[in-house]
């Protein structure tokens, strides 16, 4: 039986139309050329190349290249008014308040970030608890230890949480696991995904 839902935070509460989560790539893969001394073009190579070993950009750069000033990184990539283009929105705050059961939120992004963006959407008061990169040591999903960290703080088993993110790999991660998962593909980025799909929040109730 389902205890808790477990949603990711960026493209996933909010629509990829507002465009945040391309402008935090964009900032990621510039502070990485820069530490690199390389091209945005070759940083992105080499990254991709170790993709499937490295669920996140830091945590690629602290296991392969030796960074160790995360609080840099996270600060170039998530500055002040990142989100200042994000409106609130009262149809998501609706839906969430009549999920019957609790919330909670995983992001690889930090914790201020989270902060932000839920105090922007207005439905920060609706989550349990924020699961942040800090938390692990600065490692992110698909990592199982971070999903291990969320499970055990919420006192709950693998397959009591049904978990929700726009990323098919952190999707899959859960899965494997033992719990059970849906990749949020709103722009329908994923139509041969095996993976258990929905274009829109709403149709997550009919996985509850």
């Amino acid at each position: 039986m389902l205890k808790y839902i477990l949603f990711d935070l960026d493209n996933t509460l909010y629509s990829s139309r507002y465009g945040l989560e391309d402008k935090v790539s964009q900032r990621i893969w510039e502070f990485t050329a820069a530490f690199l001394g390389v091209s945005v073009e070759e940083a992105r190579r080499q990254r991709m190349a170790l993709v499937d070993k490295y669920g996140t950009c830091l945590e690629w750069l602290m296991m392969d290249k030796g960074f160790t000033d995360c609080e840099a990184y996270l600060a170039a990539v998530h500055p002040p008014g990142e989100a200042d283009d994000l409106p609130p929105d009262a149809e998501l705050r609706a839906f969430l308040s009549g999920l019957p059961l609790p919330m909670a939120i995983l992001t690889n992004a930090p914790r201020e970030h989270a902060d932000l963006i839920l105090g922007k959407l207005g439905v920060a008061d609706l989550f349990t608890q924020i699961f942040d990169i800090r938390l692990c040591s600065y490692r992110g999903k698909p990592r199982p230890d971070v999903y291990a960290n969320a499970l055990d703080t919420l006192g709950v088993a693998v397959n009591e949480v049904l978990f929700i993110d726009d990323n098919p790999h952190y999707v899959a991660g859960f899965i494997v696991l033992g719990g059970k998962a849906l990749l949020f593909d709103e722009n329908d980025d994923y139509p041969d995904s095996a993976l258990p799909r929905i274009r829109a929040l709403g149709e997550l109730v009919k996985f509850l």
